[in-house]
């Protein structure tokens, strides 16, 4: 006997009834456990941000190497907070979806028939199967594993076989909802679960909480541009996740010597670093007239969102890096390319420069793969910052640090 179920008063998902415990959502996987956290925060305690970075050292290699340290900072980094996942680009029409995972969150994100943005955990309350994978389009969600089908908005709308089931309240198995929102192209999810207990969020309040004072910065010199998406390119790197950050961050320190093809386009002697509450940005002039890159341009910049997402613009171009944690040591680093509307039909141009940017990302790779077999050998313990090049950097573990120990 298959049940349809209409709900009988608005869902809204992390209500508590004592009487129905199984009603209730389970979030001990999003948690870590008491010793496991005392160890994680010695660990976070040997790294002092008050000392300034000409006096520094940088975070002990347990940083990186750790798996009950990994664990805390999915809880205390990844989800608390604003986190990129994905572009109002792949959900632009109604009932488009894509999902996703971080951590142990599985999440989908969809357009429902009114056109309003929506996200939940990607699991059916029944037997907690996942409900989709990858994106594309569907009026609802139907469970692969028995057939449960929730809406676009999350409510169950039907149960299959479910005669005699007693203690059963509709409105208590819809989809566990997650905050969503979006800025400019991005869409944005939030995870702490008492953020849903706000009745709304706007664009202004998600821009300060993510971006702070320099959102105006990023919307006019970075997004504010007419831009067309080009292509996806995805890549699983053998290194902790905040390697590949470090290696974003260390002020263009590691171009001349890792990059030739990319520095012969850049005037090194330019770059600059700016720090905010939770970006840095680094810009840097293209070369000369003479040996100008079509691709970057004459100036390219560098932002850095913290924990894990970079905008990158230069030329006639913007990609994005979104590096999401797979393990203490292997990380996916998901790279976006858009281009300005003019260029769109230009498919030798286009060609021609995401074949030079593969060939910065596999020479990063190879970089941040050594240094992870590094910072996993007895000889390393901790290493120092170039003061003048690794203010990013610095700012960046300093920021964890906060994270971490509040």
């Amino acid at each position: 006997m298959n049940v349809l179920l209409k709900p009988i008063y608005p869902v809204f998902l992390f209500q508590t009834h004592s009487h129905n415990p199984r009603a209730n959502a389970n979030f001990s996987s999003l948690s870590v456990s008491c010793s496991s956290s005392r160890e994680a925060q010695k660990i976070v305690r040997e790294f002092d941000p008050k000392i300034p970075i000409e006096q520094a050292i940088t975070p002990l290699s347990s940083w990186y190497t750790d798996p009950s340290f990994y664990a805390f900072e999915l809880d205390r980094v990844f989800y608390r907070g604003w986190q990129a996942v994905g572009y109002t680009e792949q959900i632009k029409e109604p009932h488009d979806f894509f999902s996703g995972r971080l951590g142990n969150v599985e999440f989908v994100v969809c357009r429902d028939d009114d056109g309003k943005i929506a996200a939940f955990h990607n699991v059916c309350r029944h037997h907690a199967s996942l409900l989709v994978s990858g994106s594309g389009k569907k009026s609802c969600f139907t469970c692969p594993y028995h057939g449960w089908t929730y809406g676009l908005n999350g409510a169950l709308r039907k149960a299959t076989r479910i005669s005699g089931i007693q203690d059963f309240v509709v409105n208590e198995f819809g989809l566990i909802p997650i905050k969503v929102a979006t800025w400019g192209p991005f869409v944005l999810l939030n995870m702490d679960k008492g953020i849903l207990r706000k009745d709304k969020t706007d664009t202004d309040s998600v821009a300060s909480e993510w971006l702070g004072s320099c959102s105006e910065i990023l919307s006019l010199n970075v997004i504010d541009y007419p831009l067309t998406y080009v292509c996806r390119r995805e890549y699983i790197i053998e290194c902790n996740w905040k390697v590949f950050c470090d290696n974003y961050l260390d002020g263009g320190y590691h171009v001349p010597y890792a990059h030739k093809g990319l520095a012969s386009g850049l005037t090194l002697d330019s770059y600059t670093t700016s720090i905010f509450e939770k970006v840095s940005i680094q810009s840097v002039e293209g070369g000369s007239k003479d040996t100008q890159d079509d691709r970057l341009g004459s100036k390219a910049l560098y932002a850095f969102i913290y924990p894990n997402f970079m905008i990158n613009r230069y030329g006639p171009w913007m990609d994005t890096n979104l590096v999401v944690p797979l393990g203490p040591r292997k990380c996916l680093v998901v790279f976006d390319y858009f281009l300005e509307a003019s260029l769109k039909d230009d498919k030798a141009f286009i060609e021609r420069s995401l074949a030079d940017s593969e060939k910065v990302q596999m020479e990063d790779i190879t970089l941040c793969e050594g240094v992870q077999r590094g910072i996993e050998s007895p000889a390393y313990c901790s290493g120092r910052y170039a003061p003048t090049v690794e203010k990013a950097m610095h700012h960046f573990h300093c920021l964890l640090y906060d994270n971490l120990i509040s």
